[in-house]
């Protein structure tokens, strides 16, 4: 079994022009060097925010303002896009019209959110949700913050959807599990955990708290980069063996936290729980990222690194 971290596909033929829309940060920046180590050439396209790696072409623009992103794009034609920042239909209809005879293959980067209405005791599998049968509203707000916030799931459904529901060129949604690890995790949902059971403070739960899936940054950089060099299509889920539980990563960062003491409580209705505490049961179904040729690790096997990762720049 590979590594995590031990990049699949280290054998591929270059590509020779790839486009990433975004990925600045955690598992986008690892793509991008992944990419580079290949011999790919690289574009990436973002608001100007971050610099990008050194050896890729740099193109700064607005994604939503289409007429920046056509004159910025000028008559480069791409043989991959992998975009990492796409959250809303409107996003997606741009991309389709923007992109239409300038790729012949788009990648979009989703995510296990797109469950979030699944209850199901055994793995979901792509075909629980259909982005061909997902209806589209492009009249939402999605330009509020708030709104696309808390509609996240949605929002990927969504653009999924718009893809899903034109031929202007091959496309494949990759749906990420939850992503663990890496010195660079931003999210602080790690933290939350280690400081709650540093001051023997209660972590709120469901009052039944499902197991989720999950995936290492690094494990997820090797399957996006993977995903460039192959040719499916449509949805597929990213995500390693085995679905941790809330208790499971409490032990796992109690284990960083010298004295520390990790007490659950139930949440009361409407009172927001832990961050990856879940009264639903939506963990998704690798099988077909395995059938593609895929290997996943375990998630049992890298918690304890991924955990010693972040709480060492964290903690």
């Amino acid at each position: 079994m590979r590594d995590v971290g031990e990049t699949a596909g280290e054998t591929r033929e270059a590509i020779p022009d790839v486009l990433v829309i975004g990925g600045s940060r955690y598992f986008g920046k690892r793509l991008i060097a992944r990419l580079l180590a290949a011999g790919d050439r690289v574009t990436v396209l973002n608001r100007g925010s971050s610099a990008p790696a050194p050896g890729v072409v740099h193109l700064s623009a607005d994604r939503d303002d289409e007429a920046a992103l056509t004159e910025v794009l000028g008559g480069r034609t791409f043989d991959v896009v992998v975009d990492q920042v796409c959250y809303t239909p409107r996003q997606a209809a741009i991309a389709r019209r923007v992109f239409a005879g300038r790729t012949r293959r788009y990648v979009m980067t989703s995510t296990v959110e797109v469950y979030e209405r699944e209850d199901s005791a055994t793995p979901v599998p792509e075909t629980a949700v259909d982005p061909r049968t997902v209806a589209v509203d492009l009249g939402l707000p999605w330009s509020d913050p708030e709104f696309l916030d808390a509609h996240y799931g949605e929002g990927k459904r969504q653009a999924e959807a718009v893809f899903a529901a034109g031929g202007d060129f091959p496309y494949a949604s990759v749906r990420v599990a939850h992503v663990l690890g890496g010195d660079d995790d931003f999210t602080g949902r790690t933290a939350y955990y280690a400081e709650r059971i540093r001051a023997g403070a209660p972590i709120p739960v469901p009052p039944v708290s499902r197991p989720a899936t999950y995936i290492h940054v690094e494990e997820i950089a090797d399957f996006l980069f993977w995903a460039v060099g192959e040719d499916f299509t449509g949805p597929v889920n990213a995500a390693s063996h085995t679905p941790l539980s809330t208790r499971e990563l409490c032990a796992a960062v109690a284990a960083h936290v010298p004295g520390g003491r990790t007490v659950f409580r139930t949440a009361e209705a409407g009172e927001e729980v832990s961050p990856f505490s879940f009264s639903r049961s939506y963990g998704m179904d690798n099988s077909r990222a395995t059938r593609l040729g895929f290997t996943f690790g375990d998630a049992r096997d890298w918690l304890p690194k991924a955990v010693a990762e972040t709480l060492g720049r964290n903690d």
